[in-house]
């Protein structure tokens, strides 16, 4: 183990000591989403000493980010989240390895991946990718250190943990209209909290302390500095196989499709289009095209019946990622010629400038 002076404080604890920072050294953590929570989880594991860290995440760094991704400078908008996040905490501690992943997290990348890791951490604010790491950690046998935020409430978590219930023990249906921070709102204090609660599990599973949140749910409210755990059991009946997994996320009819604006700007006067906005009605910028139609993604699946299966549709919202879930809750419903529209209206807005007034 390299110089302990800068792990000093923790080896001292009983429980820690120089065997526990020596098995921090060798652990492996991978963090999906470099968000508002993985800026919370980070730094911590990093100053902590985790041996590697992989962070994963697609994104580059919005102003809109900064007053809960406090990892992040005002001169990083534009750039590579997790080039960002990398630089930050190999600058914390330059004793640990640090790899970057700037890719989305898929069906086709997620056991292989998972595979070289200890622990997966879930700091991700979308459901359909939460049940990807679910059944993946599920297949691989990794444990899952699960961090929801809503408003001014959170949840922790830890799933699949020797052998103990998983994701799906405590949310079997997946429920496509649940809000993300960008549709809720969120301070930055909550995923702030949850996202330190999250690193807190991580580093109780690695040194094998404490109690793990094993078939417990943790619930801290930030407005009234309250917290509940509740109890789940192992549901056996929810198990996955390989062969499931595949027809979940690999199969041609699960992809979801994706479209860039400016490859379909001269579609927008065609008739035989529609443009589906799934946001709520409040939400700027506006948008007008000739063929529009508005129906919040919380309402979808109640009006589809206003959608036709044959037209071809192309739907967005505010930046990409409720777009994603429409498409994919109307493609279980046949519909085949459907795209979500990457970067959503923020994409849409300049390139609308010269053609139509919004």
């Amino acid at each position: 183990m390299k110089d302990s002076t800068r792990y000093n404080r923790q080896i001292i604890l009983p429980e820690i000591g120089e065997e526990g920072q020596y098995e921090l050294s060798k652990a492996k953590v991978l963090v999906i989403g470099a968000g508002g929570l993985g800026a919370a989880i980070l730094p911590y594991l990093a100053a902590a000493g985790v041996g590697e860290i992989g962070i994963m995440d697609d994104d580059a760094i919005e102003i809109s980010n900064l007053h809960r991704q406090v990892i992040y400078k005002t001169s990083a908008v534009g750039k590579s989240k997790v080039d960002q996040a990398k630089l930050m905490i190999s600058e914390l501690n330059p004793e640990i390895k640090v790899i970057a992943f700037s890719e989305k997290l898929s069906g086709k990348n997620a056991l292989s991946l998972f595979e070289k890791y200890d622990i997966i951490v879930d700091a991700t604010d979308n459901i359909s990718i939460k049940y990807l790491i679910n059944d993946a950690c599920l297949l691989v046998n990794k444990p899952m250190v699960y961090g929801s935020v809503f408003r001014f409430q959170g949840q922790v978590s830890v799933f699949n943990y020797q052998n103990g219930p998983t994701y799906r023990c405590l949310y079997p249906d997946e429920n496509k209209n649940a809000l993300n921070c960008e549709d809720a709102g969120v301070i930055g204090v909550t995923v702030g909290m949850i996202g330190m609660l999250q690193a807190n599990e991580v580093l109780k599973i690695i040194l094998g302390i404490g109690n793990v949140l094993s078939g417990k749910i943790l619930v801290y409210d930030i407005l009234n500095s309250e917290q509940q755990k509740y109890d789940f059991e192992k549901n056996a009946n929810l198990e996955i196989t390989k062969e499931d997994f595949e027809r979940q996320y690999n199969s041609e009819g699960n992809q979801i499709h994706e479209v860039q604006f400016d490859a379909i700007l001269n579609e927008i006067e065609n008739d035989e289009i529609l443009f589906l906005d799934v946001r709520n009605r409040d939400e700027s910028p506006k948008i007008n095209l000739k063929n529009q139609i508005q129906i919040p993604l919380m309402h979808l699946e109640n009006e589809i019946e206003k959608l036709h299966k044959n037209q071809r549709i192309y739907i967005f919202c505010q930046s990409g990622i409720r777009s994603k879930i429409a498409t994919e809750l109307l493609q279980k419903h046949q519909f085949k010629k459907v795209k979500s529209i990457s970067g959503g209206a923020l994409a849409m807005k300049n390139l609308l400038k010269e053609k139509i007034s919004i």
